[in-house]
């Protein structure tokens, strides 16, 4: 299959056609690396998630350049393979197992990522922290109706944080909960002593981590062995006092456990930014707690990480038109256009 940089080498008439995915906030509209876009192309953003494959392939139709923001919508070969002027997926920040890498290859599409900032997600997560531990949300409500200090608080000084996943955002984590005075623990699938060392945290397995925890926070990367990492027996191990706060992806926790250790009490609560389907549906027996903070994926949803990613979005479509693709996740697509 010819590529997108090869065709445009060789000078190809049609006007190119971008379309931005999943803007719920129509934030683009304010961004000035999307209006530069439109000086390239024909931009066409979508603020809701189409409702089917079927809506999506109909939404792509003629597109060259895909814009996901983030993985709000997946981009799997059963997709990809009605989309024939599909040339290239230009992720927002680094692309997750939802677009199919594989079949975007075979296909000769070419996927590129930009650099993320963690800070928004870091500062979100100790956010859900307080927020559920002092009551916010329910204080906030119940000033609304005339009541005044309907609940008594925890603090986070003293307490103990167990961190899963000490990576690049973990570690963020880490440095912020010693400023409020915690005590860190940590554990991953490749954490090492000497990197907890480094964070100030202590390096212990998943089960101690759990059972020694006074607030518990998620910050893996959702693979194949993170999905529903945290289960029911996971679950068990948290003491009735403790607290869990999720700011990476729904799916590393088992949702149906969750909802019924909070409905049984046998957690203080939980603060959740993600969840296992997303939008959520009305419905979601989450939204039925009085010690629950929920937030709609709002981790990376500042304007100051829209503005930065964008102009990577930018700078990326501006190197693959000039036939130099930057941030490349899928270089054999470029190999067998050479």
């Amino acid at each position: 299959m010819t590529s997108g940089i090869l065709r445009r080498q060789e000078g190809a008439a049609p006007k190119l056609k971008i379309a931005i995915l999943d803007d719920f906030q129509n934030a683009t509209a304010q961004i000035p690396a999307v209006s530069e876009l439109r000086k390239l192309a024909e931009v066409v953003v979508y603020n809701t998630k189409a409702r089917s494959e079927a809506e999506l392939v109909e939404r792509l139709r003629g597109v060259e350049i895909v814009i996901p923001i983030r993985e709000r919508t997946a981009l799997p070969g059963s997709v990809l393979e009605q989309l024939p002027d599909l040339k290239y997926i230009c992720q927002t920040g680094y692309p997750a197992p939802v677009i199919d890498a594989e079949a975007a290859t075979h296909l000769g599409i070419l996927v590129t990522y930009t650099e993320g900032n963690r800070n928004p997600a870091v500062e979100l997560t100790f956010g859900l922290m307080i927020a559920v531990m002092r009551h916010l949300v329910v204080e906030d409500r119940a000033m609304r109706t005339g009541q005044w200090q309907t609940t008594i608080g925890v603090c986070l000084q003293g307490k103990t944080l167990g961190i899963i996943g000490l990576g690049l955002m973990g570690t963020r984590v880490s440095h912020i909960a010693q400023a409020f005075g915690m005590r860190v623990l940590a554990c991953g699938f490749t954490l090492t002593r000497e990197r907890a060392e480094a964070a100030g945290a202590r390096m212990v397995t998943l089960d101690t981590l759990l059972s020694e925890s006074d607030v518990v926070s998620i910050h893996l990367r959702l693979t194949p062995e993170s999905r529903e990492y945290i289960g029911r027996g996971e679950l068990a191990l948290m003491k009735p006092s403790a607290y869990l706060i999720n700011t990476s992806r729904g799916a590393i926790i088992d949702e149906a456990a969750l909802v019924e250790a909070l409905r049984e009490r046998r957690i203080a609560g939980a603060g959740l930014d993600v969840f296992g389907e997303e939008p959520t549906e009305p419905g979601n027996p989450l939204f039925a707690f009085d010690n629950v903070v929920l937030t709609p994926h709002l981790g990376g949803v500042t304007v100051e990480t829209y503005e930065a990613t964008f102009q990577g979005v930018l700078e990326n479509i501006q190197n693959y038109l000039a036939g130099t693709p930057s941030r490349v996740l899928n270089p054999e697509v470029l190999r067998s256009s050479a």
